[in-house]
């Protein structure tokens, strides 16, 4: 029905008849993109009486949504469009800023909204104070993995396997004797000693005070000497003691210069290395990131609404942790991933939600019809973008890796905050604000006018047609081919590094080559690639190998014989190339197991306990990716009874294979749930798959320059110096692309809300896209910003992981808001065409046609 002629503010309600609320009419498709009309309910600051505005002249072809005397059939000409009902006005229908009863429960109750999330910042605060302290830098094997078990056996059994610390003693060049001459051997004794004191050390093996072991225990040069100690407890335990004793057996000790290394000594100076580059990260975000918040949010008011909220989310993603330590092993790199995450999620919620609200604040609503309405719109996409982002981090649940899960519990914890941060908080706290939003203007003077609030009406849909981003859109869909393929090609380019892969773990190498953990770790690789350290071990638990040798020799034989394997010793002898090389020798002995420290009988142990090991030398480092696949062939070897296989390239064989088995699963989860919420928030199923199609088509791309970089070398001198080891840890790949995948489906989310929005208001699909686009390129672009500077502060650290992580997030941010939103999307949708719009009966909404709303 076409509305009634004469001016609407004389009009009442019996000559309206069933008109919903009062409207006023303002045109959507105006200028070249079309000439619809969208009818927006809007009531009076005063009482919710009608606005005093006359009506819109009649639209051909289009049915306005009011209900009065029937009139006669229109003319033939183009069919009747079904335009849906308008979004309701929202709340603020009584006096005042707050609104009346319909508006948001926050706006309606801001005080107290305001008093319970402070309290909840300040308890949070204090829960989670001390939560560094308990936060592990290891968690980088499953609970469980074959490796260590075969380590449990190793200590328990036979008082052997890999030492948590590692002392490397030099001298220096003018000592003729080197760690021989009696000055170092009194000095290195001193500092066995001063090490085998303390509670948390179970055992100490220094070279002064036992045999040589076949010479593996001096460096090649002469000079250096190992000193190896086991320690007591788990990984926290073990930490603790590394950081307590180490200051007191490093340093100058006669003609002895020593140095710390091994697993625990690594760990303390990953945790006490991840904290400095935290600090440092805010003070190298910080400055840039309020500058940059204010440029976006256009007054010092206005920018620090979204600190407030990445406060609320990082203090309440910490508590939670604090707690979590409690019952689980939680990373430190965790604390670090999501406090950057709290921030920029809470910038994006933020400016989209800020930016409706004074979209509609500037058409004149009310302030509770303008939350109102932010609310359903943007506030709406933020749910369901919090909804994509928290399913991609819960996908790191289904690891078994305590580093990946502790990431997934952080990741998951902060979207959650970040979202009720902006959706319960920050609405009260604008409500708090009324018109004060945007005072304190640093820029006032050299700021352009917002197309928003330049004008409204048809001028403003006039801007928002012709805007930079909508002619960008315009331009792309006029011609979709020639921007889409040569885009395509470029990302599928930066994705074809991927190919050549090489997945390895995590070691000393993490850190910057100057530590001194880091540098044990390289003279334990170039001078003494036969120590214990290293070593790959393959235990046979329930083995007697006394009565059992010829099993064993056998077995031996096979092991020396797989390929990359260059020497096999057991307690049968040394093996080369299936073959004995040498027999027994009295150290031999070590491999069988050891007698406990308190006998309970004075019969040897050693002829009644079952038992026996083989100790494996590769010929690649420890930490070469290929050994990953000896370890992999050992393991197929017949063995005579159950063997465990241990040792650092074990645990690397151990978790590519945990990761390789749970990695469809959580492809699948992330798939299926983004494309379920993608589906809840349009209910088109082409939009849904083009998203996981393009946002998978972006994480390549990203993938892609990762392995450039930190595997291959390249762009060093941009990113900062790191050890090369050419490999790359198998779980960066895995955590960008969880983060990363749901902080695109957010950009998608937030495009896709305005493009459907638009649609549904009655504009062309080619209309719908620009407008869209040029309403939400700004928000994403400037979001998408503000990211890549938390994140590239982040790659700041000197840990190689958080480092490759940083660059990762940063490159996907601006690849996805710019090339991928800007360029591929509007030419995905123009090809896709009227399918585009498509929905089957069930995602229909009630009286939703089958076919698209415009023709």
């Amino acid at each position: 029905m076409t509305p009634p002629p004469g001016p609407m503010a004389q009009l009442d309600r019996s000559t309206l008849g069933h008109w919903p609320i009062p409207v006023t009419v303002r045109p959507v498709g105006s200028g070249p993109m079309g000439h619809l009309s969208r009818w927006d309910g809007r009531r009076d600051e005063e009482g919710g009486k009608a606005a005093a505005t006359g009506p819109p002249e009649p639209v051909a072809g289009v049915r306005m949504p009011i209900t009065t005397k029937p009139e006669p059939e229109p003319a033939p000409g183009p069919a009747p469009l079904p335009v849906p009902p308008p979004l309701p006005s929202g709340g603020g229908g009584a006096a005042g800023p707050g609104g009346g009863p319909s508006a948001p429960f926050a706006v309606r109750h801001r005080r107290p909204v305001c008093v319970v999330a402070l309290l909840l910042m300040v308890l949070s605060a204090l829960a989670g104070h001390d939560v560094a302290d308990r936060l592990s830098s290891g968690g980088i094997v499953s609970r469980g993995a074959e490796s260590l078990r075969a380590e449990e056996v190793l200590r328990r059994d036979f008082r052997a396997g890999r030492p948590e610390l590692v002392l490397l003693a030099r001298t220096g060049a003018a000592d003729g004797r080197g760690p021989d001459a009696p000055a170092a051997v009194a000095a290195g004794r001193a500092v066995a000693r001063r090490l085998a004191a303390d509670p948390g050390v179970e055992r100490v093996w220094s070279p002064w005070d036992a045999p040589r072991s076949g010479g593996w225990s001096h460096a090649g040069d002469g000079r250096g000497v190992l000193i190896l100690a086991w320690l007591r407890g788990g990984d926290h335990e073990r930490g603790r003691t590394a950081e307590r004793v180490v200051p007191e057996v490093t340093g100058r000790f006669g003609p002895l210069e020593v140095t710390a290394g091994g697993e625990a000594a690594t760990r303390v100076a990953v945790a006490r290395q991840a904290d400095r580059d935290a600090r440092m990260s805010e003070l190298v975000a910080l400055p840039v990131t309020v500058t940059l918040l204010l440029l976006v949010f256009g007054s010092l008011v206005a920018a620090a609404l979204p600190v407030l909220v990445g406060v609320f989310a990082a203090l309440g993603t910490t508590a939670l942790l604090r707690r979590l330590t409690d019952v689980t092993e939680i990373s430190v790199y965790a604390l670090n991933i999501g406090t950057a995450l709290a921030f920029a999620l809470a910038i994006d919620y933020s400016l989209f939600l800020v930016t409706r609200y004074r979209e509609e604040r500037t058409n004149g609503a009310a302030l509770g019809s303008a939350l109102g309405t932010a609310l359903r719109t943007a506030g709406r996409a933020v749910a369901f973008s919090a909804g994509t982002v928290a399913c991609s981090m819960a996908a790191l649940l289904v690891f078994p890796h305590p580093l990946l899960r502790s990431i997934g519990y952080a990741g998951v914890t902060v979207t959650v905050m970040a979202a009720a941060g902006s959706l319960v908080v920050l609405p009260a706290v604008l409500a708090l604000l009324g018109d004060r939003l945007d005072r304190l203007d640093a820029f006032a003077r050299w700021r352009r006018p917002r197309a928003t609030g330049a004008a409204t009406g048809e001028a403003a849909d006039e801007a928002a047609a012709t805007g930079r981003w909508g002619r960008v859109a315009l331009a792309v869909m006029r011609r979709p081919l020639v921007t889409g393929v040569p885009v395509t090609c470029l990302m599928v380019l930066l994705a074809l590094p991927f190919a050549d892969v090489r997945f390895a773990m995590s070691d000393d190498r993490v850190l910057p080559a100057g530590t001194a953990a880091a540098g044990v770790g390289a003279a334990l690789r170039d001078d003494f690639p036969d120590s214990p350290a290293g070593a790959t071990t393959v235990v046979l638990p329930d083995l007697d190998a006394r009565a059992r040798a010829g099993e064993l020799d056998r077995y031996a034989r096979r092991v020396s014989a797989v390929a990359g394997v260059t020497r096999v010793d057991t307690v049968t002898g040394t093996y080369r190339a299936g073959r004995l090389a040498a027999g027994p020798t009295p150290s031999a002995a070590r491999f069988l197991p050891a007698p406990p420290a308190s006998p309970a009988s004075p019969a040897s142990p050693r002829t009644v306990r079952p038992g026996a090991y083989l100790s494996v030398v590769t010929a690649g480092e420890p930490g070469d990716p290929a050994n990953a696949d000896r370890i992999e062939a050992i393991r197929d070897v017949p063995a005579p009874a159950r063997a465990l296989v241990g040792g650092f390239d074990a645990m690397v064989a151990d978790v590519r294979g945990a990761i390789g088995d749970r990695l469809g699963l959580a492809l699948t989860l992330v798939g299926v749930s983004m494309v379920a919420l993608v589906l809840g928030l349009t209910r088109r199923p082409v939009l849904a798959l083009k998203a996981l199609v393009l946002n998978t088509l972006s994480l390549c791309a990203t993938f892609g320059a990762l392995v450039f970089v930190f595997q291959q070398g390249h762009l060093r001198w941009l990113v900062g110096d790191f050890v090369l080891t050419g490999s790359l840890d198998v779980q960066i790949p895995v955590v960008t692309f969880c983060v990363a995948f749901g902080l695109s489906m957010d950009y998608e989310c937030m495009l896709l809300s305005r493009v459907v929005e638009e649609r549904r208001a009655g504009a062309d699909p080619v209309t719908a896209v620009a407008r869209g686009l040029d309403r939400t390129a700004r928000l994403f672009t400037w979001s998408a910003i503000i990211l890549a500077v938390v994140m590239v502060a982040l790659a700041t650290s000197g840990l190689v992981f958080l480092k490759a992580v940083g660059v990762g997030l940063a490159l996907a941010a601006v690849l996805d808001a710019t090339v991928v939103r800007g360029l591929l999307v509007p030419a995905v949708m123009r090809l896709a065409g009227r399918a585009t719009w498509w929905a089957p009966r069930w995602l229909r909404e009630k009286g939703e046609p089958a076919e698209p709303l415009v023709r």
